[in-house]
């Protein structure tokens, strides 16, 4: 018998860490090839780990939240002989990690623990030296607890914060790591053993819940882009009365296929604006001072899932028709919606367009999908009294609600683009003859 110790693997994204978002096996699951041991979030997706090897897991290390280095030994997996090196060349050991790769052979009283993490290994605290203590068996329960020998436990600083945090003191923890450190898995199983829950309730009954996964980096993305880009919002009513009714017709022309929405109409006018205003389609690198115009619109397209907000993104706008546009919208939302996006329809966008539906209120302030220069906001419509020919008539009419980074697109260029869309949307003829000129 032996322990295959498997690495987070590089998901060929060029990334150096990402982050566990769940486990999908627990302790003493038996595996096979293929078979999903855990989900992680990179910069760009959500991405599933499936087992290398068949066989029985052992060890789990870290917690839904934490942030693992490219390389970190995090699944330890019982196999039949002895665990293959080939391991240990396939993916990248943390330069802190001295751990062999070579298989285990298991004796009656040894523990199967986990090696120390890339940032476990990096732990610079003082600790008192202490001799290793008998661990918890991978089959038993991981809730014994026995006082190290020299008093001060031995963890990672991120062990002790999150020891802290949940009232758990580590002088009584047994530690299944190397000379006795305390791992997340151990507090795992104490917390897992009394029953707790890493969600906490205030006295009054007020939940706490971890911030983590996809709304951590939508948090951490959201606060770059509004403390990196000086924003400015330029809000405009437009008159849909007349594409309201060319797409009414058009739907009623294909009663069996899918049905246009607005959005295909206001990106094909994004779309004709983006020429006459490249500025706004456009990356910023603000560290090396350089822009970069797109000749093609990639349009991100701001979408509702139910762990937050995603952008997928519709490659080529400019050469897409009404309906192959609704079509592939239609099907990249969905995708988004069920987790099923790819890394590639999630990335690569050079201007943003979102949009609340029903409830998209008068006005928003959206914020920059950096390092873009633009995004659109759509808001809600409705019918509306507006003054024509001495009398007041009711038209369909909605807010558009843009932002630019002030610093790329002037007041007067974020207007003259605003505007275009107007005109286009208003007069919706024009989005077919200038695609014709």
């Amino acid at each position: 018998m032996g322990v295959y110790h498997v690495r987070l693997p590089d998901v060929g994204e060029g990334i150096a860490e990402a982050e566990l978002v769940t486990w999908l096996v627990a302790v003493g699951d038996v595996v096979t090839q293929e078979s999903a041991l855990a989900e992680v979030l990179t910069d760009k997706a959500t991405v599933e780990i499936s087992s290398p090897v068949e066989g029985t897991v052992v060890y789990l290390t870290g917690t839904a939240g934490e942030i693992m280095a490219i390389g970190t030994e995090f699944v330890g997996i019982e196999i039949e002989g002895d665990a293959p090196e080939s391991q240990a060349s396939k993916q990248p050991t943390p330069a802190t990690d001295t751990a062999s790769i070579e298989s285990v052979a298991p004796t009656e009283n040894a523990s199967i623990g986990p090696q120390p993490t890339d940032a476990e290994s990096r732990d610079t605290d003082s600790v008192a030296s202490a001799e290793p203590e008998p661990a918890a068996s991978a089959s038993g329960t991981g809730t014994e607890t026995a006082a190290p020998a020299h008093g001060r436990a031995v963890a990672a600083p991120a062990v002790r914060r999150r020891s802290a945090e949940l009232g758990v003191d580590l002088s009584t923890v047994v530690g299944t790591g190397p000379d006795g450190r305390v791992l997340h898995s151990d507090l795992d199983r104490i917390i897992a053993g009394s029953g707790r829950s890493t969600i906490s309730f205030g006295p009054e009954g007020d939940r706490q819940t971890p911030i983590i996964g996809l709304r951590r980096r939508i948090s951490q993305r959201m606060s770059e882009a509004w403390s990196d880009i000086p924003h400015i919002t330029y809000v405009d009513e437009i008159d849909a009365t007349e594409v309201e009714r060319l797409r009414n017709a058009l739907n009623h022309q294909r009663p069996g296929g899918p049905r246009l929405t607005l959005l295909p109409f206001i990106a094909k006018a994004i779309v004709l604006a983006c020429a006459d205003s490249p500025q706004c389609n456009a990356h910023f690198d603000s560290a090396g001072g350089l822009l970069t115009e797109f000749s093609a619109v990639h349009l991100g397209v701001a979408t509702q899932t139910p762990g937050g907000l995603v952008v997928p993104v519709l490659r080529n706008a400019e050469s897409r028709g009404l309906w192959n546009s609704a079509a592939d919208i239609s099907r990249l939302a969905a995708a988004a919606r069920d987790g099923k996006a790819t890394a590639e329809e999630l990335s690569g966008s050079t201007i943003t367009i979102t949009s609340l539906g029903a409830m998209g209120g008068l006005m928003t302030t959206p914020i920059i999908n950096r390092p873009e220069v633009t995004i659109v906001g759509v808001n809600a419509m409705q019918a509306r009294p507006v003054w024509r020919d001495g009398a007041f008539v009711p038209r369909s009419m909605f807010n558009l609600s843009s932002s630019f980074d002030h610093r790329i697109v002037d007041g007067w260029v974020a207007a003259t683009f605003v505007q275009r869309i107007k005109g286009l949307l208003e007069t919706p003829a024009l989005l077919f003859t200038d695609s014709e000129s």
